[in-house]
């Protein structure tokens, strides 16, 4: 498999993963309102993070890495603590695979 499908599937499990999303929307909603957000709530939440950072993850990679967003970084963050594959991909690599997405 290649590497760019490789880190798709991480994207992807890791957007999948209920332990991401209830631990994202923890940080963000607070404890009372994500725990009432039920399972569909936190599914888009789940998505949200790496979908939000494509625009960021676009200029990251036209700059060849100098233009670094806070989107994009927050979903570099999130990757990594959460699919054990992506903590050796370059963080160009998984932009790269956030725009394939």
């Amino acid at each position: 498999m290649s590497l760019r499908l490789t880190l798709a599937a991480l994207l992807l499990a890791a957007a999948a993963s209920p332990a991401a999303a209830s631990s994202f929307a923890g940080t963000t909603a607070g404890g009372a309102s994500a725990s009432s957000a039920g399972t569909s709530a936190s599914s888009s939440g789940r998505d949200k993070v790496v979908v939000e950072a494509r625009a960021d993850a676009a200029s990251f990679v036209a700059s060849d890495g100098r233009i670094r967003g806070v989107r994009l970084e927050a979903a570099l963050h999130h990757l990594r603590a959460h699919s054990p594959g992506a903590r050796d991909a370059s963080d160009l690599e998984l932009a790269r695979s956030i725009l394939a997405l």
